[in-house]
């Protein structure tokens, strides 16, 4: 069951990519980030990527909750519609 999640980092994000890139850009109307809820879940933060990717194992995430990755010291929050974790911004 892990690695079922996907991670989408900003376009601006300038750090290391902590996740496998391919050199594409989702808009907000493909990541259709207009549906996304505006309630937000703190949880509890995760070291890197691969821990967010694998969450599914052992901690189901539900839409709307909000992880802080240390590896990138930003926010994500889960959207069930497509799977994934999101930076905030």
């Amino acid at each position: 069951m892990a690695g079922t999640s996907a991670v989408f980092l900003s376009a601006e994000y300038s750090g290391a990519a902590p996740v496998e890139r391919d050199g594409m850009v989702w808009s907000a109307e493909e990541l259709h980030l207009n549906e996304l809820s505006d309630v937000r879940n703190p949880k509890s933060p995760m070291q890197n990527a691969l821990a967010l990717e694998g969450l599914e194992e052992y901690d189901m995430p539900q839409n709307g909750d909000v992880r802080n990755l240390q590896s990138v010291g930003a926010d994500f929050v889960y959207f069930d519609r497509i799977q994934a974790w999101i930076q905030l911004l």
